[in-house]
């Protein structure tokens, strides 16, 4: 049995984690730790409220994070904690900053003064910047692996570098226990009502339009939330300490792809779409090299992509009462100019 402090644990991710862990895992102990931010929603854990200890904290306060992890001897910490708007990124770049870099830095510190026995943080295939729209990245080798250079192009991937680059230092400097696991994007139940899939579903599901970027070819690689899970605990079960696991599926689709997919699920016009001015830095494509996490922990995904985007859409259409009262709560809503983020 293992006590886990699973950071960021009301948000998307976090929360379909803490679900999942608890479900593969049932002895071990969750501390679920969420600042409860614009986008941290406890409700996202009201089915497992009885099974885990929940904390409202800021990870950036250090020593409150030292004494987190020594009053509940924790052993594993799992870092999800992140500012992961993009295009709010643009508007107020400190707030990434601060939490992405300075506290994860505040966390990795409180981690190495606990002695923690492993440290995993949650990241982005962002971090590498773009891909051309055109060609095929896996044939000419310019897909993105474990040692591509990071060129991050906006504030939001520049401070999920920054962090990165903070846990590899902790793990090298003071061999603190780490591992990292940077992601394709991510859909599934309980995201957040300004991300582009639930985004379209939920103004379809009002009959408002769906807001899509002018350059609505961009493409992005696409993982289903419990499969990015599922790779995570392999990770901690079976990775090896300092390395760096891409978990991708290969399978991408553009903007506008993503919208006719919701549209089309929930019988609504394609009149619905409306085109909106490109965000700054707005990349254009994003794939994964995910060899190295198959083949070395025996990962694979399970959730077909369409089947996985259908239920998505079901699940929103079925939960409004959990999406309703989060509407007009992201900073940007109100912003057309850049009003989705993938």
């Amino acid at each position: 049995m293992a006590t886990l402090l699973v950071t960021g644990a009301a948000g998307f991710i976090g929360s379909n984690y803490v679900r999942h862990h608890l479900g593969t895992h049932p002895h071990d102990r969750i501390v679920a730790l969420d600042l409860l931010t614009y986008a941290g929603h406890r409700k996202s854990l009201a089915d497992v409220e009885d099974r885990i200890t929940f904390l409202r904290e800021d990870i950036a306060h250090a020593a409150r994070m030292e004494a987190v992890l020594t009053e509940h001897a924790v052993d594993v910490v799992v870092n999800f904690a992140a500012e992961s708007h993009n295009s709010f990124a643009v508007l107020q770049p400190w707030r990434f900053f601060r939490t992405n870099v300075v506290g994860t830095a505040a966390l990795l510190e409180a981690a190495r003064q606990a002695k923690v026995a492993r440290f995993h943080h949650i990241s982005t295939c962002e971090v590498y910047g773009d891909l051309p729209l055109e060609g095929d990245p896996v044939a000419d080798g310019t897909v993105f692996g474990e040692h591509s250079p990071y060129r991050p192009r906006t504030p939001y991937n520049a401070s999920k570098a920054g962090a990165d680059h903070a846990v590899r230092a902790y793990g090298e400097t003071y061999g603190l226990p780490v591992t990292i696991t940077n992601s394709a994007n991510n859909y599934g139940p309980y995201q957040f009502p300004e991300k582009v899939i639930p985004l379209f579903t939920t103004n379809a599901l009002r009959d408002r339009p769906l807001p899509l970027y002018a350059s609505t070819q961009h493409r992005r690689e696409w993982i289903h939330v419990l499969d990015h899970c599922r790779a995570i605990d392999a990770v901690l079960d079976r990775g090896e300490l300092g390395r760096t696991y891409l978990v991708g599926t290969g399978v991408e689709r553009t903007v506008e792809e993503i919208a006719d997919a919701v549209l089309a699920a929930l019988g609504k016009p394609a009149s619905l779409k409306q085109i909106v001015p490109d965000r700054p830095g707005h990349d254009r494509r994003y794939l994964l090299d995910s060899s190295l996490t198959r083949d070395e922990l025996g990962w694979a995904p399970t959730i077909d992509f369409d089947e996985g985007l259908a239920a998505t859409v079901g699940w929103y259409a079925e939960h409004r009462d959990w999406w309703e009262p989060l509407i007009g709560r992201s900073p940007v809503v109100e912003l057309s100019v850049w009003e989705h983020a993938e």
